[in-house]
């Protein structure tokens, strides 16, 4: 009897389809082809089955074990986003007992600092109203300090001059009157001399942000611990510094301040440097030392420890820098952490770091580590003055030199070793890998040859390597390609597109090398022998794979970098494994698929822990592709996606790579691997009809209204030059934007290749952050009424004769106004009374840049001497200088030439006021990006 379909009914029944499924397993397991004799049954079962099952009874098998593995990993990706984001974390309320730290409370002063205070720029009225608070805050601690404490606080200001290197750029930076916050709690019996342990915080924030993250999240943590400390009783063994200091964002001038001139730099024996890249989730430590120690107090003190590494290896390469810099590295050496908030990098440096931004939880985790770790530090033996640190025994203080390898597992509990050991830990698994071979040689030495075992594991390490890196190339394939049809960027707003995206097909990539090698060995009729008591393609692939990450680890560790824990634990997780599966097969049989969920259950705590590194990095990486510049097309148009489909290569590589070796041999089917490549098809298809930008996930935009100035009075140009800072273009703005495109008077054919450009030195006033506003435009401004707003321009000019020297060399003295400077505060009172608006230009400067260029050999800067001249194409060297500070007072200042030759100086002063066709302009942008508005003043001078 048969179906309208053909098939018998006999081959529909259950009973026979068990047979024919057993004698399809047993044909599997034969790998001699010359054995062809069974080859028709499986092609009866194809025949017979498909039409019901569409797929074999190994395939079904094989999807199985697909969906089991995507339900483990949905699972763990599950603890792993609850604990990025705090979920695990109650927050205190606002009448939580005083001896604890409570969130509630410290978020009552970020809603403060972000909310009631209008900006806190520097320039800025708010900045000095920020102060005001914070002082006011310590001094209601202090007045509720028992008689056990002593408590002083101050206010200082700062000033001076330096050089330094930042994002490659050599610069010189000069400031005055910036505003250091300071607070000392010590025991009654204490010394101003002894040695006292620095908490620190910024309270300025950058352009055109209410810094509610950075940083009012970190001067809100400070206010509510310096709190903690005085309310709960605790007695500091030493005493312990809040600085909270005004001038972070200029380039951490004023922990620059405290370290060159405050009398209490050299009793700082450890500090703790607290900072924001977000609003909240992990607070990680990224930068410790100098030497273990700082990181050894950590691991043993945190409540909810959030440290790797690894993270220093990284921090170098981002274009980025915390006051830890001046603590530890540049103008001290004393050992210390750098605690930054990583999550929530959409909003950083825009108009959406509000305090509604702030991830719950995470303040009070800060919290608690940071009290934690103050009374480690408060409490150690080794906090010592600057002149202590000097004479120590390097022998009997080693940790205070050599580095550490530490991590944490989920924020649960800390691993931390020395480098000393991670010398032999991290070397173990390459040594073993080694010795196998022998081993294996040596329990039967007449079934191969060792070379032949050598080989055979050599070749498990190129098969596992091609693996690794088919799953970074395959998804930035799939990303270019998409790019054809779609946006840049359409997952930057929704970033679980991304994993959707590309983890698929970077799985594609990992299965290639087995599914190739399963097709040529069919093809060829390969027949191999067993090495011990499993399939040897199995055994080679799974130590070749154990040798690959072996070998990572060995190589991160001769590196010198302070990493290598991630493929260390991977190696040691992969033998777990192993001896798991080894036994299920002895009890389950090598075909039953409980022998590799033996495996994958035996590796899900070093897997968890993949999920976990691997999502820091990638959520880290897709909230800052929206600030990572705009590279020139056509090259800058592919670069954050195809940044963003490489890494998660990567992390799927972490994170799949060690269930390879065993589980590829169930996975590497054709209908699975078409089943990914469908997949990622569809995610393709349809991840290009989501929108890039949301009011979660805005687009960054900055607006430069631009003022070409001479004589002081003078404007002989004005326009808006207009950049953006990710992969979509200004095409894409005009496009989405089209009232913007209308009022800069941009036809529907813009193009930016036709453009005009904005010259480099358009963006001066930016340097050195100008070098990633690569891709920009300059459209015509209207300067009809700027007279009527402002009274005077910045000016240079000399103020008295310039002085020649013997050996030739000519010291030119100069004088720099900004704006109204040097007129009686009767007059200026007047000129407000008559017409507020005459005098904006006074209020908000930000900061004022010089570039120097000519025979420049001296100046009265930075103890006299000019950094590394800046080299731009096609033009001469330069020297920059940032003056900041107190715009109401002028500068005067000596530059000295080792020739005749003219000295140019051009000058560019960022000013934060706009004028209304301004503000209309950047109120036309839509909802969906931050617009980063300003006024510049360019002019230029020979001397």
């Amino acid at each position: 009897m048969t179906q309208s379909d053909g098939v018998p009914v006999l081959f529909r029944s259950v009973k026979f389809r068990t047979y024919i499924t057993e004698l399809n397993n047993r044909c599997l397991q034969v790998r001699d082809l010359s054995d062809f004799s069974k080859a028709p049954i499986r092609r009866f079962e194809s025949i017979s089955v498909m039409p019901f099952w569409k797929m074999s009874a190994r395939d079904v098998t094989g999807f199985k074990f697909l969906f089991s593995l995507v339900f483990i990993y949905a699972l763990m990706s599950a603890i792993v986003y609850s604990v990025l984001h705090m979920k695990f974390i109650s927050p205190l309320p606002a009448n939580a007992p005083l001896e604890r730290f409570s969130e509630a409370r410290a978020v009552e002063h970020i809603r403060v600092l972000a909310e009631e205070i209008d900006g806190r720029q520097e320039g800025r009225p708010g900045l000095k109203e920020a102060a005001t608070y914070i002082k006011s805050q310590l001094e209601m601690v202090k007045e509720r300090a028992g008689p056990n404490l002593r408590v002083e606080v101050e206010e200082t200001q700062v000033d001076g001059s330096f050089s330094m290197m930042f994002l490659g750029h050599s610069i010189s930076l000069g400031y005055r009157n910036h505003t250091n916050i300071l607070m000392r709690i010590s025991s009654m019996n204490s010394l101003d001399t002894d040695a006292s342990v620095l908490m620190n915080a910024h309270y300025d924030s950058p352009v055109n942000s209410p810094g509610a993250g950075d940083c009012g999240s970190c001067v809100a943590s400070l206010l509510e611990l310096a709190r903690l400390v005085v309310d709960s009783g605790w007695v500091p063994p030493q005493p312990v510094i809040f600085l909270f200091n005004g001038a972070e964002e200029l380039f951490m001038l004023g922990s620059h301040g405290f370290m060159t001139k405050h009398k209490l730099k050299d009793t700082i024996g450890a500090f703790i440097n607290v900072e924001a890249s977000g609003t909240g989730g992990i607070d990680l430590v990224c930068q410790s030392g100098p030497g273990s120690w700082p990181s050894y107090v950590y691991s043993q003190a945190a409540v909810y420890p959030m440290a790797q590494s690894s993270a220093q290896d990284v921090f170098p390469v981002i274009p980025g820098d915390t006051d830890y810099r001046m603590f530890a590295e540049d103008y001290a050496d004393i050992p210390g952490l750098d605690i930054i908030f990583l999550l929530g990098g959409y909003y950083y440096h825009t108009t959406f770091d509000t305090v509604d931004r702030i991830v719950p939880g995470s303040m009070q985790a800060r919290g608690e580590n940071l009290i934690s770790v103050l009374k480690a530090f408060a409490s150690s033996s080794r906090l010592k003055v600057a002149s202590e640190r000097k004479t120590l025994d390097v022998d009997a203080n080693s940790d205070m030199v050599e580095r550490a390898v530490f991590f944490d597992y989920l924020t649960w509990f800390m691993v931390f070793y020395p480098r000393r050991v991670a010398f032999v830990l991290h070397n173990i698994p390459a040594a073993l890998f080694l010795c196998v071979p022998f081993f294996l040689y040596m329990m039967d030495p007449r079934t191969h040859p060792l070379l032949s075992f050598f080989w055979a594991f050599f070749k498990g390490v190129m098969h596992h390597f091609a693996g690794i890196l088919l799953g970074v190339i395959v998804p930035v394939l799939f990303a270019v390609i998409r790019l054809f049809f779609a946006y840049p960027m359409s997952w930057f707003a929704h970033s679980y597109l991304a994993f959707l995206m590309f983890i698929p097909c970077s799985f594609f990539g990992l299965l290639i090398p087995r599914a190739i090698s399963d097709r040529v060995s069919h093809f060829q009729g390969v027949s191999s022998k067993k090495i011990m008591k499993v399939e040897p393609s199995d055994e080679a692939r799974f130590w070749g794979a154990f040798g690959f990450y072996a070998f990572a680890t060995s190589a991160y560790f001769f590196a010198g970098l302070n990493g290598g824990f991630m493929t260390f634990v991977i190696s040691i997780s992969m033998l777990l494994g192993w001896i798991a599966f080894y036994l299920s097969v002895k009890s389950y049989g090598y075909n039953s698929i409980k022998s590799p969920m033996f495996y994958v259950i035996a590796l899900v705590p070093c897997l968890l822990y993949s999920l976990y590194f691997g999502g820091i990095l990638t959520l880290l990486l897709i909230e800052k592709t929206g600030m990572m510049g705009a590279i020139p097309p056509p090259y800058g148009f592919y670069l954050a996606d195809v940044a963003v489909a490489a890494v998660i290569g990567i992390v799927t590589g972490l994170c799949l790579g060690p269930i390879i070796p065993i589980c590829d041999r169930w996975l590497a089917k054709s209908s699975i691997l078409k089943f990914l490549l469908h997949f990622t098809v569809v995610m393709l298809a349809v991840s290009s009809q989501f929108f890039p930008y949301s009011k979660d996930a805005p687009k960054r935009v900055v607006l430069q209204h631009t003022f070409i100035s001479t004589g002081g009075n003078e404007i002989t140009g004005s326009s808006y030059d207009l950049a953006v800072i990710d992969s979509n273009s200004m095409e894409f703005i005009f496009k989405h934007a089209p009232e913007v495109a209308k009022e800069l008077h941009v036809g529907p054919s813009f193009s930016l290749g036709n453009a005009e450009a904005s010259p480099q030195e358009a963006w001066m006033a930016l340097f050195p952050i100008s070098c990633v506003l690569t891709t920009n435009g300059r459209f015509p401004a209207k300067a009809n009424n700027i007279l009527e707003r402002y009274s005077q321009f910045p000016l240079l000019q000399a103020h008295k004769p310039q002085t020649t020297f013997e050996n030739g060399t000519r010291r030119v003295h100069l004088e720099l106004s900004l704006g109204l400077v040097g007129l009686h505060k009767e007059l200026l009172l007047v000129l407000l009374v008559i017409n507020y608006s005459i005098c904006r230009s006074l209020e908000e400067i930000w900061v004022t840049v010089l570039n120097i260029t000519g025979p420049l050999s001296g100046w009265s800067f930075a103890d006299g001497k000019p950094p590394a001249p800046e080299l731009p194409p096609g033009g001469p060297p330069s020297y920059i200088l940032r003056l900041s500070g107190n715009s109401d007072e002028k500068w005067n200042f000596w530059l000295e030439a080792s020739s005749e030759e003219e000295v140019r100086v051009d000058v560019a002063v960022l000013d934060q006021r706009l004028d209304e066709e301004t503000i209309h302009l950047k109120g036309l942008f839509p909802k969906w990006s931050d617009v980063i508005a300003y006024t510049s003043f360019l002019s230029t001078y020979l001397f």
